[in-house]
């Protein structure tokens, strides 16, 4: 069989060659203008050369050749606008938000931008037992007075702002618990930026076996660092107002009491005061706690 197929195609090959012999050459010549010299009045000649070549595309129809120039028109006409644009507004690369666009922004995320931190502002507080549940962006946090909590980067504020937080979702305190549907409207809680920060490094890597496929990258979230200073919408305890007279008295005993134990220590040594501590402290509380049971 393999015989019998090569004599095929060598008498098949012998057949055709004179057939190919007889057919006339095709030669592919390009033909260009000749240079032209063109002469102006009062001017120096100039020579130009203009090389046309025409191509054709099987894809192309006739009526394909407008729509490209329109096309092209269109393209050059915005191109000219945005250059005029970018001239007259000094275009960059960030976009800018007018006032409107920034608050609307940021009562979305949750905060209102007050204003910059002074010298004469006493914000910061002492500890009042008051707690508040925050929605801020996507994420709650459960903040009292005077504690620091790291959200996702507030864009629309900078270092030293005084911000409120509008997205009050609980309140409580000591006597009372306030919970919202699913927000407090008349709570607010007051802080401070301290400062925006980047977060640890996290790696992210992707593999898929037996394809020879592996991608490592690391990601660093921006935070914005907050400092809560005052929690409004709730009741607070008012604390007990100390007398003048018992803090006197606790102050008289306090020394008193350090004056004896400092008397009696240099009388005795060491072994025997730590002895006389155990008395005179663990033995009648343990004792008094035996006679209650």
């Amino acid at each position: 069989m393999a015989h019998r197929r090569v004599l095929q195609t060598l008498i098949r090959l012998k057949t055709l060659t004179p057939l190919v012999q007889s057919l006339p050459r095709i030669t592919q010549t390009q033909h260009f203008p000749p240079k032209l010299n063109v002469i102006f009045p009062n001017s120096t000649p100039i020579n130009n050369t203009h090389f046309t070549i025409t191509r054709h595309f099987s894809s192309n129809r006739s009526g394909d050749s407008e729509d490209y120039d329109d096309e092209d028109d269109e393209e050059e006409e915005m191109g000219e606008s945005l250059d005029e644009d970018d001239v007259v507004s000094g275009f960059s690369g960030k976009r800018e938000y007018t006032a409107e666009e920034k608050e609307s922004e940021a009562n979305a995320i949750g905060y209102k931008v007050v204003g910059p931190l002074e010298r004469s502002d006493r914000v910061f507080k002492d500890y009042e037992p008051v707690f508040a549940v925050i929605q801020i962006g996507s994420h709650q946090f459960k903040v009292s007075n005077g504690d620091c909590v790291y959200a996702e980067k507030l864009k629309f504020c900078e270092v030293h702002d005084k911000i409120i937080l509008n997205k009050v979702l609980m309140l409580g305190s000591p006597t009372q618990t306030l919970i919202g549907r699913p927000i407090l409207p008349d709570a607010t809680v007051h802080a401070v930026v301290e400062e925006h920060a980047l977060d640890a490094k996290v790696i992210i890597f992707k593999k898929k076996r037996r394809k020879n496929y592996r991608r490592t990258k690391g990601h660093r979230q921006e935070l914005t660092k907050i400092r809560i200073t005052d929690i409004q919408g709730i009741e607070k305890p008012v604390a007990p107002v100390v007398p003048e007279k018992i803090k006197k008295a606790a102050k008289e005993k306090v020394e008193k009491d350090s004056w004896l134990s400092i008397s009696i220590r240099n009388q005795m040594s060491a072994v025997e005061f730590s002895t006389y501590e155990l008395r005179n402290r663990i033995i009648p509380r343990s004792m008094n706690h035996c006679g209650q049971g």
